[in-house]
């Protein structure tokens, strides 16, 4: 079968490299930076064993303030790349670039990123993709802006054409907000190459703050099988609304008619210092080369979830990241990173 001309990658093929936005004292993270500096070490130490890392700095001073800690750590340095890029956060799935491959050969798709629909400041956040690549951060590989909010963690597809994502979010006025669902549609294909797009009408975590993320729900582990975040306490507030997406999981067809194989994560019930529920979620995990960084948060569901992902994931290692840090400001360990996949760094 040949290849097609346009494709977004699934996050199991071959990656070269790994985008991360590292935190400063200008984020939301001010208060407990050495807690989530240490989060972006471990993370960082995990990943270097697989493949690259591209770092965005904030300033010159901050630069030279990640090096250190790298190589406090033992990272070697020919596993990272540092680059300045200032920045208002630091959740590199929404405003990291989205690679997709054509004619065989990756382009780095440059969305707008208004903030999750203008809820914070996101202008120098829109500029980091355009400042990397002018800083030689991703190579030869071109860069394209393209004029439509995208959020890389409303988005998860098999590789194969097919793309989920919620309406919520994608229909969410503050985004694009003359664009009718067949209008999206239409983007989606044109620039992703998605030849099938499935909306999940159901789904919702509390605390969430991106409308509806798909990466906080529903996950491809391979493009048969999906896990997904399921609740079984029914006096949990976000009981009905995961039970209504199980329902949609339950009569959602392959291409091919079947049915997808279907596994549950627990949902982790973690609180912030004023007991308010935090959107903690498993399916926030990540895939590089050999092995999968999942989140964990201190709390007895850590186990099942490590256990349900390494059925999911034979071969590849399974570790877990102690993301209370960051879920603390309504993101986790997918959140954070974008993966860069072969052929972007030489």
């Amino acid at each position: 079968m040949s290849e097609p001309a346009l494709c977004l990658p699934a996050e199991w093929e071959a990656q070269s490299g790994l985008l991360l936005t590292w935190p400063h004292g200008g984020t939301d993270f001010h208060e407990t930076l050495d807690a989530v500096d240490r989060v972006f070490v471990e993370l960082s130490r995990h990943t270097s064993r697989h493949q690259l890392l591209v770092i965005a700095c904030h300033d010159t001073a901050h630069k030279n303030h990640v090096d250190a800690l790298l190589q406090h750590h033992a990272i070697p340095a020919h596993r990272y790349r540092l680059f300045i890029a200032p920045s208002n956060d630091i959740w590199a799935r929404d405003h990291g670039p989205i690679t997709v491959m054509r004619e065989g050969k990756p382009c780095l798709l440059d969305f707008i990123f208004n903030g999750w629909g203008g809820k914070y400041p996101a202008g120098l956040d829109n500029r980091i993709t355009t400042r990397l690549h002018k800083t030689n951060a991703f190579g030869a590989t071109p860069v394209e802006s393209i004029d439509f909010v995208l959020e890389g963690g409303s988005i998860e597809t098999d590789g194969q054409g097919t793309l989920l994502t919620t309406t919520s979010c994608l229909l969410s006025a503050s985004r694009n907000r003359a664009h009718t669902r067949k209008q999206i549609e239409s983007a989606l294909a044109r620039y992703l190459g998605a030849k099938r797009i499935l909306w999940f009408e159901h789904g919702h975590l509390q605390g969430d703050d991106t409308d509806g993320h798909i990466d906080n729900l529903i996950r491809f582990v391979n493009a048969d099988t999906l896990v997904y975040t399921s609740c079984k306490d029914s006096h949990h507030p976000d009981f009905a609304s995961l039970g209504r997406m199980e329902a949609e999981l339950g009569s959602l067809p392959k291409d091919n008619g079947k049915p997808y194989h279907l596994v549950a994560l627990p949902l982790p019930v973690v609180l912030d210092d004023n007991h308010q529920r935090l959107p903690a979620s498993y399916a926030n995990f990540l895939i590089i080369n050999d092995a999968v960084l999942v989140p964990v948060y201190d709390v007895p569901a850590d186990e099942v979830a490590l256990d349900v992902l390494a059925e999911c994931f034979a071969g590849r290692s399974i570790i877990g990241i102690d993301c209370r840090p960051l879920i603390k400001q309504y993101g986790s360990l997918h959140c954070v990173t974008m993966q860069l996949p072969e052929g972007v760094l030489m």
